[in-house]
Protein backbone atom coordinates (compact mmCIF):
# COMPACT_ATOMS: atom_id res chain seq x y z
CA UNK A 1 0.00 0.00 0.00
CA UNK A 2 2.08 3.14 -1.06
CA UNK A 3 0.92 6.50 0.62
CA UNK A 4 3.65 8.75 0.89
CA UNK A 5 7.24 9.31 -1.40
CA UNK A 6 10.53 10.09 -0.17
CA UNK A 7 11.91 13.48 -1.39
CA UNK A 8 15.50 12.19 -1.22
CA UNK A 9 15.62 8.92 -2.00
CA UNK A 10 13.08 9.25 -4.99
CA UNK A 11 11.20 5.86 -3.88
CA UNK A 12 7.91 5.21 -2.65
CA UNK A 13 6.77 4.30 0.81
CA UNK A 14 4.76 0.71 1.01
CA UNK A 15 3.12 -0.20 4.44
CA UNK A 16 3.21 -3.91 3.86
CA UNK A 17 -1.21 -5.04 4.63
CA UNK A 18 0.52 -8.08 6.70
CA UNK A 19 2.44 -5.89 8.92
CA UNK A 20 -0.55 -3.30 9.25
CA UNK A 21 -1.88 -4.37 12.19
CA UNK A 22 1.43 -3.95 14.46
CA UNK A 23 -0.15 -0.71 14.69
CA UNK A 24 0.86 3.35 14.40
CA UNK A 25 0.95 6.56 14.81
CA UNK A 26 -0.10 9.75 13.01
CA UNK A 27 1.34 13.00 14.86
CA UNK A 28 2.03 16.83 14.05
CA UNK A 29 0.92 19.85 14.60
CA UNK A 30 -2.65 21.16 13.93
CA UNK A 31 -3.06 22.39 10.14
CA UNK A 32 0.32 20.20 9.36
CA UNK A 33 -2.01 17.75 7.31
CA UNK A 34 -2.77 14.86 9.81
CA UNK A 35 -6.29 14.22 8.24
CA UNK A 36 -5.68 14.26 4.97
CA UNK A 37 -3.18 11.52 5.64
CA UNK A 38 -5.20 9.62 7.44
CA UNK A 39 -7.89 10.13 4.90
CA UNK A 40 -5.40 8.93 2.23
CA UNK A 41 -4.59 5.51 4.48
CA UNK A 42 -7.87 5.16 5.30
CA UNK A 43 -8.98 4.80 1.16
CA UNK A 44 -5.81 2.36 1.20
CA UNK A 45 -7.01 0.17 3.30
CA UNK A 46 -10.06 0.20 1.52
CA UNK A 47 -9.05 -0.36 -1.63
CA UNK A 48 -7.18 -3.37 -0.29
CA UNK A 49 -10.50 -4.86 1.27
CA UNK A 50 -9.60 -4.07 4.42
CA UNK A 51 -12.74 -2.11 6.59
CA UNK A 52 -11.88 1.08 8.84
CA UNK A 53 -13.11 2.37 11.40
CA UNK A 54 -12.23 6.28 12.33
CA UNK A 55 -13.88 8.79 13.74
CA UNK A 56 -14.72 12.18 12.02
CA UNK A 57 -13.80 15.09 14.72
CA UNK A 58 -14.07 17.66 12.33
CA UNK A 59 -16.99 16.92 10.45
CA UNK A 60 -14.66 17.02 7.12
CA UNK A 61 -13.93 13.09 6.52
CA UNK A 62 -17.50 12.60 5.13
CA UNK A 63 -16.29 13.88 1.93
CA UNK A 64 -14.84 10.03 1.90
CA UNK A 65 -18.01 9.03 0.44
CA UNK A 66 -17.84 11.13 -2.75
CA UNK A 67 -15.10 11.34 -5.72
CA UNK A 68 -12.46 13.91 -5.34
CA UNK A 69 -11.70 16.64 -7.86
CA UNK A 70 -8.28 17.95 -9.17
CA UNK A 71 -7.22 21.26 -7.94
CA UNK A 72 -4.14 23.71 -8.01
CA UNK A 73 -2.87 22.30 -4.76
CA UNK A 74 -3.51 18.68 -5.73
CA UNK A 75 -1.98 19.05 -9.65
CA UNK A 76 1.48 20.56 -8.06
CA UNK A 77 1.21 17.66 -5.79
CA UNK A 78 1.00 14.96 -8.04
CA UNK A 79 3.31 16.50 -10.01
CA UNK A 80 5.92 15.82 -7.34
CA UNK A 81 4.38 12.66 -6.83
CA UNK A 82 5.14 11.08 -10.61
CA UNK A 83 1.63 10.45 -10.55
CA UNK A 84 0.64 10.88 -13.93
CA UNK A 85 -2.70 7.87 -13.83
CA UNK A 86 -4.03 9.50 -10.55
CA UNK A 87 -7.76 8.88 -10.41
CA UNK A 88 -10.85 10.24 -8.65
CA UNK A 89 -13.49 7.93 -6.87
CA UNK A 90 -15.03 7.27 -3.85
CA UNK A 91 -15.06 4.79 -0.88
CA UNK A 92 -17.95 2.79 0.40
CA UNK A 93 -19.12 4.10 3.72
CA UNK A 94 -21.44 3.88 6.42
CA UNK A 95 -22.49 6.85 8.92
CA UNK A 96 -22.54 6.12 12.97
CA UNK A 97 -23.80 8.95 15.32
CA UNK A 98 -24.39 8.21 19.01
CA UNK A 99 -27.41 11.15 18.90
CA UNK A 100 -28.74 9.67 15.40
CA UNK A 101 -28.72 13.00 13.81
CA UNK A 102 -25.99 12.09 11.13
CA UNK A 103 -25.67 8.52 10.72
CA UNK A 104 -27.24 5.31 12.54
CA UNK A 105 -27.77 5.55 16.01
CA UNK A 106 -25.18 3.60 18.20
CA UNK A 107 -26.05 2.06 21.60
CA UNK A 108 -24.92 0.00 24.06
CA UNK A 109 -26.54 -1.82 27.82
CA UNK A 110 -25.36 -0.31 30.81
CA UNK A 111 -24.01 -4.50 31.03
CA UNK A 112 -21.92 -4.22 28.35
CA UNK A 113 -20.43 -1.57 28.85
CA UNK A 114 -19.36 -2.37 32.60
CA UNK A 115 -18.89 -0.78 36.39
CA UNK A 116 -15.30 0.24 35.17
CA UNK A 117 -16.22 2.12 32.34
CA UNK A 118 -19.45 3.63 33.37
CA UNK A 119 -17.45 4.56 36.18
CA UNK A 120 -14.67 6.72 34.22
CA UNK A 121 -17.66 8.38 32.66
CA UNK A 122 -19.33 9.43 35.70
CA UNK A 123 -16.02 10.26 37.13
CA UNK A 124 -16.02 8.46 40.32
CA UNK A 125 -13.09 8.01 42.69
CA UNK A 126 -12.01 4.72 43.63
CA UNK A 127 -14.76 3.85 46.45
CA UNK A 128 -18.00 5.43 44.35
CA UNK A 129 -16.43 3.05 41.80
CA UNK A 130 -16.67 0.51 44.50
CA UNK A 131 -20.06 1.16 45.07
CA UNK A 132 -21.02 0.66 41.67
CA UNK A 133 -19.57 -2.21 40.75
CA UNK A 134 -21.40 -3.75 44.18
CA UNK A 135 -24.73 -2.48 42.16
CA UNK A 136 -24.06 -4.65 39.27
CA UNK A 137 -22.95 -7.28 41.67
CA UNK A 138 -26.23 -6.95 43.04
CA UNK A 139 -28.19 -6.88 39.82
CA UNK A 140 -25.96 -9.65 38.76
CA UNK A 141 -27.35 -12.18 41.93
CA UNK A 142 -30.97 -10.88 41.26
CA UNK A 143 -31.20 -11.65 37.64
CA UNK A 144 -31.66 -8.07 36.54
CA UNK A 145 -30.79 -6.89 33.52
CA UNK A 146 -29.31 -3.55 33.63
CA UNK A 147 -29.97 -2.04 30.06
CA UNK A 148 -30.30 1.74 30.31
CA UNK A 149 -29.82 4.85 32.78
CA UNK A 150 -33.72 4.07 34.08
CA UNK A 151 -33.06 0.60 35.22
CA UNK A 152 -29.83 1.66 36.96
CA UNK A 153 -32.07 4.00 38.63
CA UNK A 154 -34.49 1.98 39.89
CA UNK A 155 -31.64 0.11 41.41
CA UNK A 156 -30.33 2.24 43.20
CA UNK A 157 -33.46 3.53 44.64
CA UNK A 158 -34.34 -0.57 46.05
CA UNK A 159 -31.35 -0.07 48.12
CA UNK A 160 -31.03 3.11 48.85
CA UNK A 161 -34.46 2.54 51.11
CA UNK A 162 -33.42 -0.76 52.14
CA UNK A 163 -29.63 -0.24 52.80
CA UNK A 164 -29.83 -2.20 56.11
CA UNK A 165 -30.87 -5.52 54.73
CA UNK A 166 -28.45 -5.45 52.00
CA UNK A 167 -25.36 -4.48 54.52
CA UNK A 168 -25.04 -8.38 55.97
CA UNK A 169 -24.47 -9.58 52.28
CA UNK A 170 -23.00 -6.89 50.39
CA UNK A 171 -20.87 -4.59 53.19
CA UNK A 172 -21.64 -0.72 54.03
CA UNK A 173 -23.30 1.29 51.04
CA UNK A 174 -22.73 4.77 51.53
CA UNK A 175 -25.64 6.92 50.93
CA UNK A 176 -22.88 9.55 49.66
CA UNK A 177 -21.85 7.49 46.64
CA UNK A 178 -25.39 6.24 45.96
CA UNK A 179 -26.20 9.95 45.70
CA UNK A 180 -23.52 10.97 43.75
CA UNK A 181 -23.94 7.86 41.06
CA UNK A 182 -27.26 9.55 40.85
CA UNK A 183 -26.08 12.79 40.15
CA UNK A 184 -23.67 11.05 37.92
CA UNK A 185 -26.59 9.33 35.42
CA UNK A 186 -28.22 12.99 35.42
CA UNK A 187 -25.37 14.35 33.78
CA UNK A 188 -24.87 11.43 31.55
CA UNK A 189 -28.44 12.49 30.59
CA UNK A 190 -27.90 15.90 30.00
CA UNK A 191 -24.56 15.14 27.77
CA UNK A 192 -26.93 13.19 25.70
CA UNK A 193 -25.46 9.63 26.75
CA UNK A 194 -29.90 8.67 27.42
CA UNK A 195 -29.82 8.08 23.78
CA UNK A 196 -26.23 5.71 24.03
CA UNK A 197 -28.09 3.32 26.57
CA UNK A 198 -30.16 0.98 25.16
CA UNK A 199 -31.37 -1.74 22.82
CA UNK A 200 -30.48 -2.51 20.26
CA UNK A 201 -27.34 -2.95 21.28
CA UNK A 202 -24.25 -1.70 18.16
CA UNK A 203 -23.01 -5.29 17.09
CA UNK A 204 -19.21 -4.26 16.28
CA UNK A 205 -19.29 -7.02 13.35
CA UNK A 206 -21.38 -4.11 11.24
CA UNK A 207 -17.74 -2.77 10.96
CA UNK A 208 -15.73 -5.87 9.02
CA UNK A 209 -18.06 -5.60 6.11
CA UNK A 210 -16.92 -4.95 2.35
CA UNK A 211 -18.99 -3.61 -0.80
CA UNK A 212 -19.46 -5.63 -3.53
CA UNK A 213 -16.39 -4.90 -5.06
CA UNK A 214 -14.58 -6.01 -2.31
CA UNK A 215 -13.52 -2.94 -0.76
CA UNK A 216 -13.49 -2.27 2.42
CA UNK A 217 -16.41 -0.12 4.21
CA UNK A 218 -15.18 2.39 6.03
CA UNK A 219 -17.36 3.41 9.11
CA UNK A 220 -17.54 7.13 10.44
CA UNK A 221 -18.40 8.28 13.47
CA UNK A 222 -19.89 11.38 13.61
CA UNK A 223 -17.91 12.87 16.44
CA UNK A 224 -17.76 16.53 16.48
CA UNK A 225 -20.34 17.11 19.07
CA UNK A 226 -19.33 13.62 20.76
CA UNK A 227 -16.24 15.56 21.04
CA UNK A 228 -17.67 18.79 23.30
CA UNK A 229 -17.86 15.47 26.16
CA UNK A 230 -14.05 14.48 26.00
CA UNK A 231 -14.62 12.01 28.72
CA UNK A 232 -17.52 10.65 26.77
CA UNK A 233 -15.75 10.29 23.31
CA UNK A 234 -12.90 8.35 24.78
CA UNK A 235 -14.77 6.00 26.84
CA UNK A 236 -16.84 5.57 23.39
CA UNK A 237 -13.98 4.92 21.21
CA UNK A 238 -12.57 2.66 24.30
CA UNK A 239 -15.18 0.60 24.89
CA UNK A 240 -15.82 -0.07 21.09
CA UNK A 241 -11.78 -1.29 21.40
CA UNK A 242 -12.54 -3.78 24.42
CA UNK A 243 -15.82 -5.12 22.45
CA UNK A 244 -13.62 -5.66 19.04
CA UNK A 245 -11.33 -7.66 21.85
CA UNK A 246 -13.73 -9.91 23.39
CA UNK A 247 -16.13 -10.75 20.15
CA UNK A 248 -13.78 -11.18 17.32
CA UNK A 249 -11.68 -14.94 17.79
CA UNK A 250 -7.86 -15.24 17.55
CA UNK A 251 -6.43 -15.43 14.12
CA UNK A 252 -3.07 -14.63 14.48
CA UNK A 253 -1.19 -13.40 11.51
CA UNK A 254 -3.28 -12.96 8.43
CA UNK A 255 -2.17 -11.58 4.76
CA UNK A 256 -4.41 -8.22 5.86
CA UNK A 257 -5.92 -6.99 8.70
CA UNK A 258 -9.77 -7.93 9.65
CA UNK A 259 -10.42 -4.22 10.59
CA UNK A 260 -7.90 -1.12 11.12
CA UNK A 261 -9.52 1.96 13.71
CA UNK A 262 -8.30 5.09 13.91
CA UNK A 263 -7.97 6.60 17.00
CA UNK A 264 -8.27 10.41 16.33
CA UNK A 265 -7.74 13.01 19.11
CA UNK A 266 -5.84 9.76 21.40
CA UNK A 267 -4.73 12.34 23.97
CA UNK A 268 -7.94 12.35 25.33
CA UNK A 269 -7.99 8.75 26.12
CA UNK A 270 -4.98 9.29 28.68
CA UNK A 271 -5.87 12.18 30.03
CA UNK A 272 -6.80 11.91 33.89
CA UNK A 273 -6.62 8.23 33.16
CA UNK A 274 -6.14 6.23 36.24
CA UNK A 275 -2.89 3.53 36.01
CA UNK A 276 -4.66 0.66 36.03
CA UNK A 277 -7.30 1.54 33.36
CA UNK A 278 -3.84 2.80 31.12
CA UNK A 279 -2.34 -0.64 32.27
CA UNK A 280 -5.36 -2.49 30.32
CA UNK A 281 -5.29 -0.41 27.48
CA UNK A 282 -2.10 -1.36 27.09
CA UNK A 283 -2.91 -4.43 27.58
CA UNK A 284 -5.65 -4.30 24.97
CA UNK A 285 -3.28 -2.85 22.43
CA UNK A 286 -0.76 -5.56 23.00
CA UNK A 287 -3.21 -8.56 22.29
CA UNK A 288 -6.21 -6.86 20.43
CA UNK A 289 -2.96 -7.49 17.32
CA UNK A 290 -3.67 -11.20 17.36
CA UNK A 291 -7.46 -10.77 16.35
CA UNK A 292 -6.30 -9.39 12.95
CA UNK A 293 -7.06 -5.12 14.31
CA UNK A 294 -4.84 -2.84 13.77
CA UNK A 295 -4.49 0.49 16.17
CA UNK A 296 -3.47 3.38 14.48
CA UNK A 297 -3.09 6.54 17.01
CA UNK A 298 -3.76 10.51 15.71
CA UNK A 299 -2.47 13.12 17.66
CA UNK A 300 -0.22 16.33 18.21
CA UNK A 301 2.74 14.42 19.32
CA UNK A 302 3.85 10.79 20.72
CA UNK A 303 4.52 12.30 24.23
CA UNK A 304 0.72 12.24 24.39
CA UNK A 305 0.55 8.43 24.37
CA UNK A 306 2.28 6.64 27.38
CA UNK A 307 5.72 4.73 26.44
CA UNK A 308 4.27 1.15 27.30
CA UNK A 309 1.85 1.90 24.39
CA UNK A 310 4.05 3.96 22.17
CA UNK A 311 6.21 1.12 21.99
CA UNK A 312 3.76 -1.22 20.08
CA UNK A 313 3.08 1.75 17.43
CA UNK A 314 5.35 0.45 14.81
CA UNK A 315 4.47 2.82 11.69
CA UNK A 316 5.02 6.24 12.37
CA UNK A 317 3.91 9.34 10.19
CA UNK A 318 5.13 12.14 11.85
CA UNK A 319 4.11 15.39 10.73
CA UNK A 320 6.08 19.01 11.51
CA UNK A 321 5.95 19.93 15.01
CA UNK A 322 6.62 23.59 16.25
CA UNK A 323 9.40 24.08 18.85
CA UNK A 324 8.63 27.43 20.35
CA UNK A 325 9.22 26.69 24.16
CA UNK A 326 11.49 24.04 25.77
CA UNK A 327 8.42 21.54 26.94
CA UNK A 328 8.11 21.87 22.37
CA UNK A 329 11.54 21.07 22.06
CA UNK A 330 10.76 18.10 24.76
CA UNK A 331 8.09 16.90 22.58
CA UNK A 332 10.28 17.07 19.23
CA UNK A 333 13.00 15.29 20.50
CA UNK A 334 10.92 12.94 22.32
CA UNK A 335 9.69 12.58 18.29
CA UNK A 336 12.93 12.13 16.92
CA UNK A 337 14.05 9.85 19.24
CA UNK A 338 10.89 6.92 18.47
CA UNK A 339 12.38 6.31 15.14
CA UNK A 340 15.42 5.23 13.38
CA UNK A 341 17.64 7.56 12.02
CA UNK A 342 18.64 8.32 8.70
CA UNK A 343 22.59 9.55 8.10
CA UNK A 344 21.24 11.82 5.43
CA UNK A 345 19.59 14.27 8.14
CA UNK A 346 19.17 15.12 11.58
CA UNK A 347 15.44 13.95 13.11
CA UNK A 348 14.84 16.30 15.41
CA UNK A 349 16.11 19.22 12.94
CA UNK A 350 13.75 18.18 9.57
CA UNK A 351 10.98 17.62 12.47
CA UNK A 352 10.31 21.74 12.81
CA UNK A 353 10.77 22.06 9.17
CA UNK A 354 8.63 20.25 7.40
CA UNK A 355 5.74 21.73 5.09
CA UNK A 356 1.90 21.29 5.05
CA UNK A 357 1.76 17.52 3.74
CA UNK A 358 4.98 16.19 4.44
CA UNK A 359 6.04 13.86 6.86
CA UNK A 360 8.46 11.55 8.30
CA UNK A 361 7.74 7.96 7.79
CA UNK A 362 9.11 4.98 8.94
CA UNK A 363 7.08 1.48 8.58
CA UNK A 364 7.78 -2.20 9.28
CA UNK A 365 10.00 -3.92 5.97
CA UNK A 366 9.49 -7.60 5.01
CA UNK A 367 11.13 -9.00 7.61
CA UNK A 368 9.54 -7.05 10.50
CA UNK A 369 12.14 -4.57 10.73
CA UNK A 370 11.56 -0.35 11.01
CA UNK A 371 12.38 1.52 7.63
CA UNK A 372 15.10 4.55 8.54
CA UNK A 373 12.90 7.31 8.88
CA UNK A 374 12.71 9.57 5.37
CA UNK A 375 11.10 12.80 4.84
CA UNK A 376 7.91 12.31 2.34
CA UNK A 377 5.36 13.77 0.19
CA UNK A 378 1.71 12.20 1.63
CA UNK A 379 -0.27 10.95 -1.66
CA UNK A 380 -3.41 12.94 -2.07
CA UNK A 381 -6.82 11.03 -1.67
CA UNK A 382 -9.05 9.88 -4.10
CA UNK A 383 -12.01 10.82 -2.37
CA UNK A 384 -12.95 14.65 -1.61
CA UNK A 385 -11.40 16.53 0.96
CA UNK A 386 -14.18 17.92 2.67
CA UNK A 387 -17.70 16.82 4.23
CA UNK A 388 -20.86 16.28 2.25
CA UNK A 389 -23.99 18.18 1.81
CA UNK A 390 -26.47 17.00 3.94
CA UNK A 391 -28.55 15.65 1.12
CA UNK A 392 -25.59 13.73 0.34
CA UNK A 393 -24.87 11.98 3.66
CA UNK A 394 -28.76 10.89 4.02
CA UNK A 395 -28.72 9.19 0.90
CA UNK A 396 -25.64 7.63 1.71
CA UNK A 397 -27.05 6.64 5.01
CA UNK A 398 -30.43 5.51 3.61
CA UNK A 399 -28.04 3.18 0.86
CA UNK A 400 -26.09 1.49 3.69
CA UNK A 401 -26.43 -2.18 4.87
CA UNK A 402 -28.10 -1.89 8.20
CA UNK A 403 -30.31 1.14 7.13
CA UNK A 404 -33.47 0.81 9.34
CA UNK A 405 -32.28 -1.09 11.80
CA UNK A 406 -31.09 0.64 14.55
CA UNK A 407 -33.06 3.55 13.85
CA UNK A 408 -36.02 1.61 15.89
CA UNK A 409 -35.19 1.79 19.58
CA UNK A 410 -35.95 -0.83 21.73
CA UNK A 411 -37.11 -1.74 25.61
CA UNK A 412 -37.92 -4.65 26.82
CA UNK A 413 -38.74 -5.92 29.73
CA UNK A 414 -35.43 -5.18 32.27
CA UNK A 415 -34.73 -3.82 35.79
CA UNK A 416 -36.67 -1.14 35.99
CA UNK A 417 -39.93 -2.79 35.02
CA UNK A 418 -39.40 -6.08 36.30
CA UNK A 419 -38.90 -3.82 39.96
CA UNK A 420 -42.40 -1.45 38.62
CA UNK A 421 -44.54 -4.94 38.88
CA UNK A 422 -43.00 -6.09 41.72
CA UNK A 423 -43.99 -2.68 43.52
CA UNK A 424 -47.58 -3.08 41.95
CA UNK A 425 -47.98 -6.54 43.00
CA UNK A 426 -47.12 -5.71 46.44
CA UNK A 427 -49.01 -2.41 46.90
CA UNK A 428 -52.74 -3.67 48.79
CA UNK A 429 -55.50 -3.34 46.38
CA UNK A 430 -58.15 -0.70 48.09
CA UNK A 431 -61.74 -2.08 48.63
CA UNK A 432 -64.53 -2.53 46.18
CA UNK A 433 -66.55 0.20 45.85
CA UNK A 434 -70.60 -0.08 47.73
CA UNK A 435 -73.50 1.20 45.93
CA UNK A 436 -77.04 1.65 46.76
CA UNK A 437 -80.19 1.83 44.90
CA UNK A 438 -82.94 4.37 44.80
CA UNK A 439 -85.89 4.71 42.56
CA UNK A 440 -86.62 8.09 40.81
CA UNK A 441 -88.45 9.87 38.68
CA UNK A 442 -87.47 7.41 35.19
CA UNK A 443 -86.15 4.57 37.39
CA UNK A 444 -82.59 5.47 37.28
CA UNK A 445 -80.01 3.88 39.05
CA UNK A 446 -77.99 5.60 41.72
CA UNK A 447 -74.47 4.73 42.39
CA UNK A 448 -73.06 6.45 46.01
CA UNK A 449 -69.38 5.14 46.22
CA UNK A 450 -68.31 4.39 49.86
CA UNK A 451 -65.51 6.45 50.80
CA UNK A 452 -62.77 3.96 50.92
CA UNK A 453 -59.96 3.65 53.37
CA UNK A 454 -57.04 5.30 52.71
CA UNK A 455 -54.30 2.61 51.55
CA UNK A 456 -50.81 2.93 52.30
CA UNK A 457 -48.55 3.81 49.93
CA UNK A 458 -46.10 1.25 48.51
CA UNK A 459 -42.84 0.93 49.83
CA UNK A 460 -40.07 1.20 47.14
CA UNK A 461 -38.37 -2.09 47.46
CA UNK A 462 -39.96 -2.83 51.13
CA UNK A 463 -42.08 -6.47 51.92
CA UNK A 464 -42.28 -8.42 49.10
CA UNK A 465 -40.06 -6.90 46.91
CA UNK A 466 -36.86 -7.28 48.57
CA UNK A 467 -38.20 -10.54 49.73
CA UNK A 468 -38.35 -11.91 46.65
CA UNK A 469 -34.68 -10.99 45.41
CA UNK A 470 -33.18 -11.12 48.74
CA UNK A 471 -34.98 -14.53 49.94
CA UNK A 472 -36.54 -15.74 46.83
CA UNK A 473 -40.29 -17.01 46.38
CA UNK A 474 -41.88 -20.24 47.33
CA UNK A 475 -44.49 -21.34 44.11
CA UNK A 476 -47.65 -22.78 44.57
CA UNK A 477 -46.23 -26.20 43.59
CA UNK A 478 -43.93 -25.67 46.29
CA UNK A 479 -41.04 -25.05 43.84
CA UNK A 480 -37.94 -22.57 45.33
CA UNK A 481 -36.53 -19.51 43.22
CA UNK A 482 -33.65 -18.66 45.34
CA UNK A 483 -32.73 -15.18 46.42
CA UNK A 484 -29.16 -13.60 46.85
CA UNK A 485 -28.57 -14.92 50.46
CA UNK A 486 -29.56 -18.43 49.80
CA UNK A 487 -27.56 -18.44 46.31
CA UNK A 488 -24.52 -17.16 48.86
CA UNK A 489 -25.10 -19.82 51.28
CA UNK A 490 -25.68 -22.72 48.94
CA UNK A 491 -22.64 -21.64 46.60
CA UNK A 492 -20.10 -20.94 49.25
CA UNK A 493 -16.92 -23.02 47.04
CA UNK A 494 -18.58 -21.49 43.75
CA UNK A 495 -18.98 -17.96 44.98
CA UNK A 496 -15.35 -17.47 44.35
CA UNK A 497 -15.18 -18.83 40.96
CA UNK A 498 -18.40 -17.23 39.67
CA UNK A 499 -17.61 -13.58 40.95
CA UNK A 500 -14.13 -13.95 39.06
CA UNK A 501 -15.48 -15.48 36.14
CA UNK A 502 -18.22 -12.40 35.64
CA UNK A 503 -15.11 -10.02 36.07
CA UNK A 504 -13.39 -11.74 33.43
CA UNK A 505 -16.38 -12.31 31.02
CA UNK A 506 -16.51 -7.89 31.83
CA UNK A 507 -13.19 -8.35 30.04
CA UNK A 508 -10.38 -6.52 30.29
CA UNK A 509 -12.62 -3.11 30.01
CA UNK A 510 -15.83 -4.10 31.33
CA UNK A 511 -18.06 -5.48 29.59
CA UNK A 512 -20.46 -8.12 31.30
CA UNK A 513 -21.77 -9.72 28.10
CA UNK A 514 -19.08 -9.78 25.67
CA UNK A 515 -21.44 -8.52 22.69
CA UNK A 516 -23.33 -11.78 22.82
CA UNK A 517 -27.20 -12.45 23.16
CA UNK A 518 -27.69 -9.81 20.68
CA UNK A 519 -28.81 -9.88 17.32
CA UNK A 520 -30.32 -9.69 14.05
Amino acid sequence: MQFAKSKTADSYIDLLPNLANRHGLIAGATGTGKTVTLQTLAEQFSRNGVPVFMADVKGDLSGMAAAGAESDRIKTRLGLLGLNDFGYAPCPVMFWDVYGKKGHPVRTTLSEIGPQLLGRLMNLNETQASVLMILFRIADEAGLLLLDLKDMNALIGLVQENLDKFKPQYGHLSPASLGIIQRGIITLENEGAKDFFGEPAFNVMDLLQTDAKGHGIVSILAADKLLLSPVVYSTFLLWMLSELYETLPEVGDLPKPKLVFFFDEAHLLFRDTPKPLVEKIEQVVRLVRSKGVGIYFVTQSPSDIPPTILGQLAHRVQHALRAFTPIDKKAVDTAADTMRPNPAFKTSQVITELGVGEALVSVLDAKGTPTMVEQCYIFPPHSRIGPLTDDERAGVIAQSPVAGFYEQAVDRESAFEVLQKKHEQAAPQPAPSQTTTTSGGWGRRHETPKTPTPSPPPQSGGGSVLNDIIFGTTGPRGGRKPGLIEKAATSATRSMASSVGREIMRGLLGSLMGGSGRRR
